[in-house]
Formats: C-alpha cells, sequence, structure tokens
C-alpha cells in the first residue's frame, strides 16, 4: 500500500498573535499524539496537506516526515475558521507497528446487482464497518462485489471477504447492501356517471324519476300514465 507522507517542521512554543502570521504564510499547527511518547508539535505546508489529505478516510494511515524522524498517524481532527472556514489547526493520532488499534473502515460497493436489472434498487445501510488490527494491515477501504445481489437479498458483515488478520468489531448481521422492489403507486379513475339516453324511461328510484323524493306533481289536468280499464257495454 503506497502510504502518502507530509513534510512537517518542528514547532515550539509560540504567542496567539504568532500562530496567526504563521497562518497568514500558509503554515498550519499541528500536534502529533498517541504513540505513547510525549505530544509533537509541529508545523505543516497549507497546500500540500490539503493536496495529500484530500478524500482520505478515518482509516487511511498518512506519514509524517519531522526533521528525517518519520510517524504514522490518522487525521483525528481539522479545527476550521468559523467564518473563513480554513484549516486552523490538525490534530494527528499516531500508530505504532505491533499495538491493536481500532477504525472505521469505509466500504465500496462493487458492480452492478442483478437485481438492479430487473427493476430493482439499490440500497447501502452501512457506509463503513469498526475493525480491530495491526496498523500493517488496516485497509483503507473493503471492496463489497453486489454483482450477483438479487432482488430482495441482502449482504451482510458476516458474508464480507476480511483477511484474518483483522477482527471485525461491528454486528455481523449487519446489512450493508440490499436490493428492494419499488411498489407501484396504483391510482384509480374516478367514476363518472354515464349522461341519461334520449328517450329512455327514468331509472326507479333516480333523481326526477316518478315516484322518487323531490320529484315533482303532476300537473293539474294532465293525461295519466297508465289509463283506467273501459267498461263493456251492455248487450240487450
Amino acid at each position: 500500500m503506497n502510504q502518502s507522507v507530509i513534510k512537517a517542521t518542528p514547532r515550539a512554543q509560540t504567542t496567539k498573535g504568532e500562530l496567526n502570521q504563521l497562518r497568514a504564510k500558509g503554515q498550519i499547527p499541528a500536534v502529533i499524539y498517541g504513540g505513547g511518547d510525549a505530544a509533537t508539535h509541529v508545523f505543516l505546508d497549507e497546500k500540500e496537506f490539503l493536496k495529500v489529505a484530500a478524500g482520505i478516510s478515518e482509516s487511511t494511515i498518512l506519514g509524517i516526515e519531522i526533521g528525517g524522524v518519520k510517524k504514522r498517524a490518522f487525521v483525528k481532527a481539522r479545527q476550521r475558521n468559523s467564518i473563513t472556514t480554513k484549516i486552523i489547526h490538525v490534530d494527528f493520532l499516531e500508530v505504532v507497528s505491533g499495538r491493536l488499534l481500532h477504525a472505521r473502515v469505509p466500504l465500496r460497493l462493487v458492480g452492478i446487482p442483478v437485481g438492479v436489472r430487473e427493476g430493482g434498487v439499490l440500497e447501502n445501510p452501512a457506509h463503513e464497518i469498526e475493525v480491530e488490527c495491526d496498523p500493517d494491515n488496516l485497509p483503507e477501504g473493503i471492496d463489497v462485489d453486489v454483482s450477483e445481489l438479487h432482488a430482495n437479498h441482502s449482504i451482510h458483515v458476516r458474508e464480507l471477504k476480511i483477511g484474518g488478520k483483522i477482527k471485525v468489531l461491528s454486528s455481523p448481521e449487519l446489512v450493508v447492501a440490499l436490493v428492494k422492489f419499488i411498489k407501484e403507486e396504483v391510482v384509480e379513475a374516478p367514476v363518472v356517471a354515464a349522461a341519461p339516453v334520449e328517450g329512455a324511461a327514468p331509472v326507479a328510484g333516480a333523481p326526477g324519476a316518478p315516484g322518487a323524493p323531490g320529484a315533482a306533481a303532476p300537473a293539474a289536468g294532465a293525461t295519466a300514465a297508465t289509463a283506467a280499464p273501459a267498461k263493456k257495454e251492455d248487450k240487450k
């Protein structure tokens, strides 16, 4: 694994005003601690640090060269100016070979799942896992092959291919990738009442039909819809 190296210069005790002057000249104050010795205070070149540290993760170990002495460390914290957002201080956590460390390693999904080709959607609930290992065995990322992942199936931490020198601290049941089908929403068409057909008899009980609530009474003198049966003449 190629390791990026940043050159640093030792930093003596400095006043706040002197620190601000050095920041204006492109120097970033930093401290390296956690290696077992006393903390080391240094200055970093701003342009070099921004170039090397662009896109690194929490599990990326950087080399820091101080006057011919090389240390290895994580970028633990970056303090920024609240107005300009420029980095004004960096904390490094030193790592030592042979001493186990805890770190969060990012997961990288590789491939196009079968389920996605079938119309599903790939989800990535967990973007990193926590591990314990020697600094020499710490990966910058773990690739997760999702190309054979079918719809309604998932990949758990227990299924990841990780070297035997790395102990996984995250739950083995943690889901790192799955493919879901999106249910289509069924939209019902509105029911439209049919227009009455000209000349058709009104439906019983329908509005406006005889005997229906609100129907108009027949006008006086109007002919009844049903005639009374005619009387038969007596034949003498």
